[in-house]
């Protein structure tokens, strides 16, 4: 089991930055597709960004954070990382981290554990 481990989060206003990050203690995210989901009060977890391993793979967005989020990893510091710019009322969540996989047209969760997640707030 991979223990993963998201920092960064916090409270900004709309229209503030955030940056947050995901590691694997003792574990390497080496070949793995990497994601972020994101879950809000009273909704079901939802996919936010995905970014392949190889540095020529692909980099997919929810339509909903797109030109806004970017998704980058750092795989010698065995991090994902997620910067968050123009943040809206609507980012509000906790956001994770997970392998990634492709099913169905959208992107899930490859591992069925997760970390504790790192709650962003963004106040209007």
């Amino acid at each position: 089991q991979v223990q993963l481990v998201e920092s960064g989060g916090g409270l900004v206003q709309a229209g503030g930055s955030l940056r947050v990050s995901c590691a694997a203690p003792g574990r390497t995210f080496s070949g793995y597709t990497m994601a972020w989901f994101r879950q809000a009060p009273g909704k079901e977890r939802e996919f936010v960004a995905v970014i392949s391993w190889s540095a020529g793979g692909g980099i997919y967005y929810a339509d909903s954070v797109k030109g806004r989020f970017t998704i980058s990893r750092d795989n010698a510091r065995n991090t994902v990382y997620l910067q968050m710019n123009s943040l809206e009322p609507e980012d509000t969540a906790v956001y994770y981290c997970n392998a990634g996989r492709r099913d169905g047209g959208t992107w899930h969760a490859l591992w069925p554990y997760w970390g504790q997640g790192t709650q962003v707030t963004v106040s209007s």
